[in-house]
Parts: structure tokens; C-alpha cells; sequence
């Protein structure tokens, strides 16, 4: 039996391409970006950071996977700007002197949840629920649970839910966890298990179940500088994710305030 499903990583090149927000809105950028840069950044934020990154014709996002632009961080890939969804991905680059020491910022939390289609019914977070709603033969779509942050965190929840040694064999794994909602929304899985701000941005799915906060590791996410690049137009928009608008945007798309947990 196949137990993972593996999706070639799509990066998606999003450049902001708005000439500056209307000052009559309130949303002047606090910090002025000389110099173009490009942002590697977790999927999961796609919303919210192409609003952001609106704001700042200079700035171009790529997203993807946290562990895959980590990885292509450590090989050279020319990004100016990390935001990743897992701490041990930057502790990973900056053991490796990826990053410009002391600009690694917390700035984010998130929630699991389970989605299935409409008609799906509301789940325990039970066996024998969940095995029902997978059917005979449908499969749990997560992101991978060795490296994609939505999969480690999912991974880390069915375990402490007693869930994970019956149904590790019937995973879909992907390569990030756009990927993973993607395979619920075009009906090839029962169930997937994403973010909270994931399941706002597909109409077609509902959440059917919430993962219990205490059942994983704190969902954090973490921007920080990448050391060589174009240190000061990236330290200048890592300030600007931290301005009052950024926060409407982040919490606009569901996203948790640190102080929140």
C-alpha cells in the first residue's frame, strides 16, 4: 500500500506590483525598502503577506514548504528574507550562519484543524470517527511529517491523541500544506489535516474537527534576515511585518497573536 503522496513543490513568485497604499487608509510603509528583495516564505501565509507585500514594490514573495526553503536557503538560493512556519527550520539555518544574527523574530501562531467537503459531518477526534469519514479506502492528507511544520505539528498531535500508529498507514503526505488542502478540495482525499487560515481560504471545505492546542508543540512562526543579501532593504520590511498593519492583515486572515497562547 502507498503510504505517502508526495506533490512536486510548486514555488509561487508573487512580486508586489502596487506603486504604495492610499495615505488616506492609514498604511503608509513605516520603513522605506531601497533595494529589491525576495522573501522565502511558508506557504500558509500567502493571504495576508501578498497584502503586505503590496505595499512595497521592491519586495517579491516565494512560497513553499518551510523545510524546502530552508533547504535551498542552506544551498545558496538567493532569498534576503526567511518566514518560516517551525523554529527548528531556523535553528537549522542559523547553525549554518544563514542569517544575521539577532534578527530572528517570533511574530506568529496558528491552529490545526481537520476539513473535509461540505457535506462532511462534524468529527470526533476519535478512531473510529475519523476511519468512517476515510472510508475504505480514503486517506488523511498532511503535509510531510519529517519536514513541512503543518505535518510535524500533525504528526505530534495524533500521537499525543492516540490516532498515529493506526493511521500512519493511511497518510497522504505533501510537500507543503497548500498541497495537502488542495488534495481535500479537489476531492481526492476525504479529510485534510491544515491550518485554521487554510480552511478560510478554500469555500469548498469546512472544518469538521479542532486540534487541541496542548496536543502539539506551540505553532510558531519566525522571520528573520538572510546574512549576505540585501541586509538592510529586508531588515527594513522584516520591521514593517511587525507594524500595526501587518498585524490587521495577519489577524484579518485568522492568525494568533504570540499573546494569545
Amino acid at each position: 500500500m502507498i503510504r505517502s503522496l508526495a506533490l512536486a513543490l510548486t514555488l509561487i513568485a508573487a512580486p508586489a506590483v502596487a506603486q504604495g497604499a492610499d495615505p488616506a487608509a492609514g498604511t503608509a510603509p513605516p520603513e522605506t525598502i531601497e533595494e529589491p528583495i525576495t522573501v522565502f516564505a511558508a506557504a500558509s501565509l500567502k493571504e495576508p503577506l501578498d497584502e503586505i507585500a503590496l505595499r512595497h514594490p521592491q519586495v517579491t514573495v516565494t512560497y513553499g514548504g518551510s523545510g524546502t526553503l530552508a533547504r535551498q536557503v542552506m544551498q545558496g538560493a538567493p532569498a534576503d528574507l526567511v518566514f518560516l512556519a517551525h523554529p527548528d527550520w531556523m535553528e537549522a539555518l542559523a547553525a549554518e550562519g544563514a542569517l544575521v544574527e539577532g534578527s530572528r523574530t517570533d511574530l506568529l501562531s496558528n491552529a490545526l484543524v481537520l476539513v473535509g467537503a461540505s457535506e462532511t459531518p462534524d468529527l470526533d477526534l476519535t478512531l473510529a470517527s475519523i476511519v468512517e469519514a476515510l472510508g475504505v479506502s480514503g486517506r488523511l492528507a498532511i503535509g510531510l511529517t519529517t519536514s513541512v511544520p503543518a505535518g510535524i505539528y500533525a504528526k505530534q498531535a495524533l500521537t499525543s491523541l492516540g490516532l498515529w500508529e493506526a493511521l500512519e498507514p493511511r497518510l497522504a503526505e505533501t510537500d507543503n500544506v497548500r498541497a495537502a488542502l488542495a488534495l481535500a478540495a479537489r476531492g481526492e482525499v476525504p479529510l485534510a489535516m491544515v491550518y485554521a487560515t487554510d480552511a478560510r481560504v478554500e469555500p469548498t471545505l469546512k472544518i469538521v474537527a479542532r486540534i487541541p492546542e496542548d496536543s502539539h508543540a506551540p505553532i510558531l512562526y519566525q522571520a528573520a534576515v538572510v546574512a549576505g543579501g540585501a541586509e538592510d532593504s529586508a531588515t527594513a520590511f522584516l520591521a514593517d511585518l511587525q507594524s500595526e498593519a501587518a498585524r490587521t492583515a495577519f489577524l484579518g486572515a485568522g492568525f494568533l497573536p504570540l499573546d494569545a497562547q
